[in-house]
């Protein structure tokens, strides 16, 4: 049986353990360049099999929050590029997640203060994270317009752009691509936020076929054996939700399969929540064995809520991988604590979002502790 510490091979990737860190949006790249203090904090988590870095906007469109990074410019890129340095330097391996947030951002994070976009002009009952002032603070979405057909094609183009210079610029060593929790690729699949009558709206082909062009350009552009995909098929985040979502999602799987990906990442229930979100029964075993009875054979990764005992159930009954979030935050050398079954660090939750390296960086290892 596979424990969290075998090595595996993903994509074109030799894993040293199956322990990956999971995207974690600290908000801490103001002008949306990566600072020296990211660097520093991803090399401190270098021992994980994998480092996925947090949501990185492909576009400005595709901010939503204060001081996330990007990928679309050159200071962008060249801030990333020293993460990825400092990364590889400590024996890392790190993937950059792939980002449009859609409805779920602000007029004052838009271009020239216009509206978000979305497959509907529907807003979201969620908050976003603005900075005035030097204080942070939530707020509510702003109200979103609806994506004209002709304009799906420069989306595709900026998630197929980002990904080329990741890996070519910045230097990571795969992308992401984030297709869940509520953003612009999620909000195209599921009815909650899709009402479009056109080719990309209605049926469940129709409301998957932007996720699909975009998986499929990031794919050949980098190579599929250097592009991952998330998913959260249930997860109530940034007010989304599906009338349908085994059909739908079990659709997905069939449509992925061929593609020869990396891995998938798969969001267990609702994210950073309960595990079972009550009136959203969901099958996850069953989404598995889609995958693979329609020939899928990426990595299978799961996320939410686990800790060593249950990733061992998971490895046990066919899961590939184990994505660990929050406690990453205040356990740089999380690997060797659970390897060691050694206590955790608590981690400070007013230190989460935005700040310096107080509650990012100055979390203590064993040897220090």
């Amino acid at each position: 049986m596979p424990t969290l510490f075998d090595p595996l091979q993903v994509g074109r990737l030799q894993l040293p353990n199956r322990i990956v860190m999971a995207p974690l949006t600290r908000n801490r790249a103001p002008d949306a360049i990566p600072t020296p203090l990211m660097a520093e904090y991803y090399a401190q988590r270098a021992s994980a099999g994998l480092l996925i870095t947090e949501a990185t906007a492909v576009s400005h469109q595709g901010q939503g929050y204060a001081d996330v990074p990007g990928l679309y410019g050159t200071e962008q890129l060249d801030g990333w590029k020293r993460v990825t340095q400092a990364v590889h330097a400590k024996g890392g391996r790190i993937y950059t997640q792939l980002w449009h947030v859609g409805r779920v951002s602000h007029v004052d994070l838009q271009p020239g203060g216009g509206q978000p976009v979305a497959p509907s002009a529907i807003a979201a009952k969620t908050k976003t994270y603005l900075i005035k002032d030097g204080a942070g603070h939530f707020v509510d979405t702003s109200e979103p317009r609806a994506l004209d057909a002709s304009e799906l094609p420069g989306i595709v183009h900026d998630f197929r752009h980002a990904a080329r210079h990741a890996v070519s610029t910045a230097g990571f060593d795969g992308v992401e691509v984030h297709g869940a929790n509520g953003y612009l690729l999620d909000q195209f699949l599921k009815t909650g936020a899709n009402k479009r009558t056109d080719d990309y709206g209605g049926s469940i082909e129709n409301r998957a076929r932007l996720l699909l062009e975009v998986v499929r350009a990031v794919a050949e552009e980098v190579g599929a054996d250097r592009t991952g995909l998330r998913l959260s098929p249930v997860t109530p985040a940034n007010d989304i939700q599906d009338e349908n979502p085994q059909a739908l999602f079990d659709y997905v799987m069939r449509q992925l399969a061929p593609l020869g990906l990396a891995y998938l990442h798969v969001i267990e229930g609702a994210t950073g929540g309960p595990r079972e979100v009550e009136g959203r029964p969901f099958d996850y075993a069953r989404l598995r064995r889609t995958y693979r009875d329609a020939g899928g054979r990426g990595a299978w990764m799961v996320n939410n809520g686990y800790d060593a005992a249950l990733a061992d159930r998971a490895l046990a009954e066919g899961v590939d991988l184990v994505a660990f979030g929050r406690p990453f935050i205040a356990n740089p050398d999380l690997v060797e604590r659970l390897r060691r079954g050694a206590p955790l660090n608590p981690a400070d939750k007013n230190t989460f979002y935005g700040g310096g390296a107080k509650g990012y960086t100055d979390y203590p290892t064993l040897g220090k502790a």
